[in-house]
């Protein structure tokens, strides 16, 4: 039977039962991963044409249909095929691993959000925007963004303190200077993509500011001079952080635009309020399907942010996004 790669228009010839990934490493196939096990999401691919049966982490296997994606880790071929891996020219790939780190900052940012800054014991190769899994004790383990680069000799974490959240109500009360913490990673995909020429949208929401500095912070130590124009939505003023290293950014990166934009403000400053979809709807027409998008907040806010840019003209692979989910914090 045959797999065929888009876009790559490469056929192989291949054996009922063989790994996806496996086969695609082993004929040369560029496509990016890390963990291998399900969890990260690096992999995925579309299949366009046939089926896969794919297992998860959970190892529940079900049959993935066409114009459905799936993890090439976990994917199995049992019938001709056809998928579509994305974006060959920018291939990423950081084998996961696990190491030790300790706490060497905490920091408050906000009422509610704090900074965590964590001194590995060997460094960690990461693309700008992805995050790992944090775990402070075998029954405290998150996954939060890096928000600076691998060659710093430090990783940057930046954490909402969730009214009774068992991960963040232990950060809060029981992380100190001098904590072990053990860091898994890297994971995601909505990483920094150097090889675009073109315009950037940035939304952040909340914490999500964390993988949005670290990829323009990557962008500036890439050397791209693309336009970037980050929206940054939080809840009130009160909520609103990091707008220091965002003006540091802008003297640094002539090309970067932002705004900060608080859902609603009792101060009475002219400052821009509402929704940042509402903000973006405000500010483009149909004439983003150039540019590149990096979303990162709650699921609402992605989901939204999503449709919209579509909407806008940015096709959904050009979407890149990893929400936040509020389960177990």
């Amino acid at each position: 039977m045959d797999l065929i790669v888009r876009p790559l228009n490469r056929t192989l010839a291949v054996s009922p039962g063989a790994n996806l990934l496996q086969l695609l490493r082993e004929h040369n196939v560029p496509i990016s991963y890390s963990c291998t096990a399900g969890r990260c999401g690096t992999c995925r691919c579309k299949v366009t044409r046939g089926h896969l049966l794919e297992s998860g982490p959970e190892a529940q296997t079900f049959r993935v249909k066409e114009g459905q994606f799936a993890l090439a880790c976990m994917s199995v071929l049992t019938e001709s095929c056809e998928i579509e891996v994305p974006e060959p020219d920018e291939i990423v790939i950081h084998p996961a691993r696990v190491l030790k780190a300790t706490v060497v900052a905490v920091e408050d940012m906000t009422h509610d959000i704090k900074r965590i800054v964590l001194r590995p014991a060997r460094p960690l190769s990461f693309s700008p925007g992805q995050y790992a899994q944090l775990q402070f004790t075998p029954a405290h383990i998150r996954p939060y963004s890096m928000a600076g680069l691998a060659s710093d000799e430090e990783l940057e974490f930046h954490v909402r303190l969730v009214p009774g959240g068992r991960v963040s109500s232990y950060i809060s009360s029981k992380v100190a200077v001098g904590h072990p913490v053990r860091v898994s990673g890297p994971l995601g995909t909505a990483y920094l993509r150097e090889k675009h020429i073109g315009p950037m949208l940035c939304v952040a929401g909340g914490t999500g500011l964390a993988p949005i500095l670290s990829i323009i912070r990557g962008a500036i130590r890439a050397g791209l001079v693309n336009p970037i124009y980050l929206y940054f939505g939080v809840r009130s003023p009160l909520d609103v952080y990091g707008e220091n290293w965002l003006q540091d950014l802008a003297r640094e990166y002539p090309n970067l635009s932002v705004q900060v934009i608080p859902a609603s403000d009792a101060t009475g400053l002219a400052r821009r309020t509402g929704l940042v979809t509402d903000a973006i709807a405000s500010d483009w027409g149909d004439g983003l399907k150039d540019f590149r998008a990096y979303l990162c907040g709650s699921p609402p806010m992605v989901e939204a942010a999503s449709l919209l840019l579509e909407q806008r003209g940015i096709p959904p692979e050009h979407i890149y996004a990893d929400a936040f989910y509020s389960s177990g914090t």
